[in-house]
C-alpha cells in the first residue's frame, strides 16, 4: 500500500455542495467552517519579518537563541510554565509537526496513537503516516467524547489493545468542542502514558483562548509535578498572532525527546526559515497584539451565540478556543448544516467529520471578518421568525 492509498479524502472537500448552496444566498457566504485566520498580522511581526528578511545563509534548525528566549518566557509570563530555553524546537507549522511525529518517534505497525473521540483529523492521519495499527473512526472499542478527551485507555480513538510502543494524543482547548481539561485530568492522562512507557503530547493550539474557563497546559507544575518525561506541548501562532500563513509554531517539553526530534530535523532540513524565525521572536515577546485579537474574537462569538441561540440552536461546551459546538434539537449535523446553508448563507462543519460522537453538532469558527459575522448573525435572529 502507497502513502496515499492509508489516507482517506479530505474531508472538508465534502462541503462542496453546501458552499454552492451559502454562494447563492442574498448577500453572499458566510464561512465559519474552518478557523482560517482573516485578520491582518500585526505590524509588530511584519517589521521584524522585513528586518530579517535578506537572509541567505542556512537557519539554525534549533532556532535563534532569541527565539528559543522568546518561547520560552512567553510560556512562563503567559502561563505559569518553566521550560529551558534549550528545550525549544520550532517546527513548520504544527498540524505538520502533528502529522509527522509518529514517524519522527520512530511508530510502525505493532505501536499505538491514540486520541480523542471527538478529534481534528489530523492525528488520525499521522497514525496513518506511520502505519500504526486500526485506525478508524468507529472503532467500536471508543467511548464517548467526555472519556475520550480524559485521555484514558478506554475514551482514546485509534488502535485497539496497547502493543509495543504508543503516543497518546491530547487536546486542550479541544478542536472541534472548545472543550477544557482540568488540570487533574491532564495529570491521570500523563500518568496513564507513562505507566506504558508512552509518549504524551498535548496540542495547546488555543491555550490563550479561553472564555468561561482558563486552559492549563499540560507543562504546568500542577500537571507535571515537577518533571517533563515523556511529554511534549506543542504551541501553534497561527491562531494567536494570525500566522498561519506563516508556518510558525515550536515544540517543548522532555529534553531528550525534544534532542531527538532536532537530530532528524536536522538530518532532513526541516527548518523554520530565518524570517519567519525572527518574526516569532517578536510575536512571543509581545503580548499586546495578541490581547486585542483575542478581544475581537470575543466579540465575534457573542454575536453567534446570541444569533445561535435565537435560531434554536444550544450551544455544548465552546468553553475555550475558536469554535462554538452547537446542536439543533431534531436535526443531525448534516441537516443543520443544509438548514445553515440554504436558509442563512452560513457554511458549518458538519460535527461527524470529527468523529461519529459528533453527529449530533455543527462547528462554527468565529475567524470570518466582523462584517461576515455580523450578517451571520443578521441572518440567524431572522431565521428564528
Amino acid at each position: 500500500m502507497t502513502l496515499a492509498e492509508r489516507l482517506p479524502d479530505y474531508p472538508w472537500d465534502e462541503l462542496a455542495p453546501l458552499r454552492e448552496k451559502a454562494r447563492a444566498f442574498p448577500g453572499g457566504p458566510v464561512d465559519l467552517s474552518i478557523g482560517a485566520p482573516v485578520d491582518p498580522v500585526p505590524d509588530v511581526i511584519k517589521r521584524a519579518l522585513s528586518a530579517a528578511a535578506d537572509a541567505p545563509g542556512y537557519p539554525a534548525t534549533a532556532g535563534t537563541p532569541e527565539l528559543r528566549e522568546a518561547a520560552a518566557g512567553w510560556l512562563a509570563r503567559c502561563h505559569g510554565v518553566g521550560v529551558s530555553p534549550d528545550s525549544v524546537l520550532p517546527v513548520i507549522g504544527t498540524k505538520e509537526f502533528i502529522a509527522w511525529l509518529p514517524v519522527m518517534l520512530g511508530l510502525g505497525p505493532a505501536d499505538t496513537v491514540r486520541y480523542p473521540a471527538l478529534a481534528y483529523p489530523t492525528y488520525d492521519i499521522g497514525a496513518r503516516l506511520a502505519g500504526c495499527g486500526s485506525l478508524s473512526r468507529d472503532d467500536p472499542g471508543a467511548r464517548d467524547a467526555a472519556d475520550a478527551q480524559d485521555g484514558s485507555a478506554g475514551g482514546a480513538r485509534g488502535a485497539g489493545g496497547a502493543r509495543g510502543a504508543g503516543l497518546l494524543w491530547v487536546n486542550s482547548p479541544s478542536n472541534p468542542t472548545g472543550r477544557v481539561l482540568p488540570a487533574g485530568r491532564l495529570r491521570d492522562a500523563v500518568a496513564w502514558a507513562r505507566s506504558r512507557g508512552w509518549v504524551f503530547a498535548s496540542d495547546e493550539c488555543y491555550l490563550d483562548l479561553g472564555w468561561s474557563l482558563s486552559p492549563v497546559s499540560v507543562l504546568h507544575p500542577t500537571v507535571t509535578e515537577g518533571s517533563f518525561d515523556g511529554v511534549l506541548a506543542v504551541f501553534s501562532l497561527s491562531k494567536r498572532s494570525n500566522l498561519a500563513g506563516y508556518r510558525a509554531g515550536f515544540v517543548t517539553g522532555d529534553p531528550s525527546l525534544v534532542s531527538r526530534l532536532l537530530l532528524i530535523c536536522r538530518q532532513a532540513g526541516m527548518i523554520v526559515p530565518a524570517p519567519v524565525q525572527a518574526a516569532m521572536t517578536a510575536a512571543l515577546c509581545d503580548d499586546a497584539h495578541a490581547l486585542a485579537q483575542r478581544a475581537v474574537y470575543g466579540a465575534r462569538r457573542a454575536i453567534l451565540i446570541g444569533g445561535l441561540t435565537a435560531a434554536g440552536f444550544r450551544i455544548d461546551d465552546s468553553e475555550a478556543g475558536l469554535y462554538l459546538w452547537a446542536a439543533r434539537p431534531g436535526l443531525d449535523c448534516w441537516a443543520a448544516c443544509e438548514l445553515l446553508a440554504a436558509e442563512c448563507g452560513i457554511l458549518a462543519g458538519p460535527g461527524a467529520m470529527f468523529g461519529p460522537g459528533g453527529a449530533g453538532h455543527v462547528r462554527l469558527a468565529f475567524t470570518a471578518t466582523d462584517e461576515r459575522v455580523a450578517a451571520a448573525g443578521m441572518r440567524l435572529r431572522a431565521l428564528a421568525r
